[in-house]
């Protein structure tokens, strides 16, 4: 960071502290959010009163044991390729890993997987769905070029989650004590400002925040400011990207192709309404209704208490399995495998005696 910049942080957090009065729990719903906090220490910077707690803001982290393990007994059919995203490689199921499988192959977009479908016709490829609002328009506009290609041996997987319902149960957790959201800025870039009105009856002051740490301290003094006023608003701190109304053809795209539909969140259950099911009209790229999959009830590993911190209940190091029997090479829950996960982010960035 050059000086500038830590001059302006040293003033933010020199106000933060001059306006903060009470025990304040903030809770940050995006993974990239979770990775840039503990990279840059902004936990050490505010004052002890002031705590920042981790939200369901991880795509893979919030996918179900039971939806990893139908992606695994796909894995095991023959003729089958799986296509996914890397951080799902090593989420486990009851011991296994997709990595375990030679047919499972890494991409980078989800258009790779239609080129995967053209070059082996003998061969079913499924793309495994994986995702918020920010990546379920891509898988959407994969589906809609497939149909526009006709091409047969390709299907989706979908485990792709929405924000409102989940936050809104998480919310009104009485275990869970919120009094301020840092709002993710990916997401809201597709869905904007305006998709937020679900928290209007929840008066939770809340901020759409960019990445950097400056930004990230800017809205903490925002919601801090907020909270003491009693002022319970949605602002938009990322206006260069999120705009009100948000990508307005994003969005046409994945109310297209995708209907809301109930999902299970790992270590959380089944929450109605919270996910986007592909609708009726496009299931012949439905992988779940096309090989007639169905749905295992996994319970969690003994001691993972991903499902807690997810919800804002635990941090990592409440949990007896951190940095001991769960590490990066050895993970039990997806809070330690994902890249953007909270667990992996202590264990890189912080002390493990820290909080």
């Amino acid at each position: 960071m050059n000086d500038q910049i830590l001059k302006k942080l040293s003033v933010l957090r020199k106000s933060i502290r001059e306006i903060s009065h009470q025990d304040i729990s903030l809770m940050e719903v995006c993974g990239t959010h979770t990775m840039s906090i503990a990279q840059h220490g902004i936990r050490s910077m505010l004052p002890k009163n002031i705590k920042i707690i981790g939200g369901p803001g991880c795509p893979v982290c919030v996918t179900s044991q039971s939806d990893i393990q139908m992606a695994i007994d796909l894995a095991q059919r023959e003729n089958f390729i799986i296509a996914t995203f890397g951080d799902m490689l090593k989420v486990p199921s009851q011991g296994d890993y997709l990595s375990n499988y030679p047919n499972v192959k890494m991409l980078y977009s989800p258009l790779d997987s239609l080129k995967m479908a053209q070059e082996n016709p003998d061969q079913e490829i499924v793309l495994l769905g994986i995702g918020f609002e920010t990546t379920t328009p891509l898988i959407a506009a994969t589906i809609l070029k497939a149909q526009e290609q006709e091409i047969k041996n390709f299907s989706v997987l979908s485990m792709q989650k929405a924000i409102p319902v989940a936050m809104t149960a998480i919310l009104q957790d009485p275990e869970c004590r919120v009094d301020g959201l840092i709002l993710p800025g990916h997401v809201s870039s597709i869905v904007g400002k305006n998709y937020y009105k679900f928290l209007d009856p929840l008066k939770i002051p809340s901020v759409i925040s960019d990445f950097r740490p400056l930004g990230i301290m800017e809205s903490i003094f925002l919601l801090t400011k907020y909270i003491n006023q009693g002022v319970y608003q949605v602002t938009n701190n990322y206006p260069a990207v999120v705009s009100d109304e948000g990508n307005q053809e994003a969005l046409r795209i994945l109310f297209e192709v995708y209907q809301d539909c109930d999902a299970g969140w790992r270590g959380i259950g089944v929450i109605p309404k919270s996910a986007h099911g592909i609708k009726d009209k496009y299931s012949q790229f439905d992988a779940a209704k096309k090989f007639d999959l169905t749905f295992q009830d996994i319970p969690e590993p003994p001691g993972c208490r991903c499902g807690e911190i997810l919800m804002g209940k635990a941090g990592p190091t409440d949990c007896g399995l951190f940095a001991n029997k769960c590490t990066p090479l050895n993970p039990i829950g997806p809070c330690m495998v994902s890249a953007e996960g909270t667990c992996a982010a202590f264990y890189k960035y912080q002390p493990v005696l820290e909080q």
